[in-house]
C-alpha cells in the first residue's frame, strides 16, 4: 500500500508543475522544455519530501523479497530432506 501513495506522490510531483505550465502560453508551444522543467522539479521535490515514504517503501520491498527468498529456501531443504528420507525408506525395504 505504502508504494501505491509513493508512486501518486512521485506522479502528482511532475502532473501539478507540468499542468501549471501548460496553462502559460509560452510552453504550449515548448510542451517538451515544459515536461522537462516539470521532470526536474518533480524530482527536487521527490527528493526533498519524499525521503520518508521512499526509505519505508524500500524496507518494505526488501522484507518481502527477504521472506520469499526464506520460503524458497525452505522448499529446496524440504524438497532435499524428502528426497533423503524416501532414499533411505527404499534401501531399508531392500535389505
Amino acid at each position: 500500500m505504502r508504494f501505491v501513495l509513493y508512486a501518486v506522490l512521485r506522479l502528482a510531483f511532475f502532473l501539478v508543475p507540468f499542468g501549471l505550465m501548460m496553462l502559460l502560453p509560452v510552453f504550449q508551444d515548448l510542451w517538451w522544455l515544459a515536461a522537462i522543467f516539470a521532470a526536474v522539479i518533480g524530482l527536487s521535490l521527490s527528493i526533498l519530501l519524499l525521503g520518508r515514504p521512499l526509505a519505508d517503501v524500500s524496507t518494505e520491498i526488501y522484507e518481502a523479497r527477504a521472506a520469499k527468498r526464506a520460503q524458497t529456501e525452505r522448499a529446496e531443504e524440504d524438497a532435499v530432506e524428502d528426497a533423503a528420507n524416501e532414499a533411505a525408506r527404499r534401501e531399508q525395504g531392500e535389505d
